[in-house]
């Protein structure tokens, strides 16, 4: 977990000094993708309205309404300090990602209907930060009470949501690909290092117990 914490941290980091510096090649990669995957200023309201219902997992209120129904059950079982990490992890990492934003001062892609309609900054994305929250809060807490098989399956789910999610992010033309890459990293990087720290893990004392045993 370690390990994990670290790359999701340097991903991070080096592609926020790209950012700060203007690096070229990064700069360049950016405006190919995004001009690339932009579904356009004409496009229908069918699809933008289609590709708004796709980004929504990465909002706040969407992650605390996910969460909402294990937020009551760990109250009800008093597991305080699980209740604890799971909070500040999917709360806080809006703050963290607005104060990352601030620092890089990154102007959003300069589409019509696209970054032009933001007047928030773009470098990390706050969707991505916050879906890859939503899936890694939601595999740490669930793992130790999930089957081999069950395990496998979220993984993938998750995997696939928060690709997803990012994706849409640049369909819309409000981020480049390194705002995804890097809010993907930091929304990982985050939850695990919140984790870690409060002992969320599996096995540590503010993690669940495996299926079968009683705390």
């Amino acid at each position: 977990m370690r390990a994990a914490i670290g790359a999701g941290a340097a991903v991070l980091t080096v592609l926020g000094a790209g950012v700060l510096t203007g690096f070229a090649p990064q700069v360049r990669l950016d405006d190919a993708v995004s001009r690339s995957l932009y579904a356009g200023d004409d496009r229908t309201a069918l699809v933008g309205g289609l590709l708004e219902v796709l980004t929504t997992p990465g909002v706040t209120w969407f992650r605390v309404l996910v969460f909402l129904p294990a937020l009551v059950w760990l109250v009800r079982r008093r597991l305080w300090r699980t209740l604890l990490w799971v909070v500040v992890a999917i709360t806080a990492i809006g703050p963290v990602t607005t104060a990352l934003k601030e620092f890089a001062g990154r102007a959003r892609p300069a589409f019509e209907n696209g970054g032009l309609t933001y007047e928030s900054l773009s470098y990390p994305s706050g969707h991505s930060s916050g879906i890859a929250t939503l899936v890694t809060v939601g595999l740490v807490l669930a793992w130790p009470r999930l089957t081999a098989p069950a395990r496998r399956l979220a993984v993938v789910s998750g995997v696939a949501l928060a690709v997803l999610v990012g994706l849409t992010r640049m369909w819309l033309g409000v981020h480049f690909l390194s705002d995804v890459l890097g809010g993907l990293a930091l929304g990982t990087a985050w939850s695990l290092a919140v984790a870690l720290v409060a002992r969320g893990l599996p096995g540590g004392a503010a993690a669940l117990p495996e299926r079968g045993v009683r705390r």
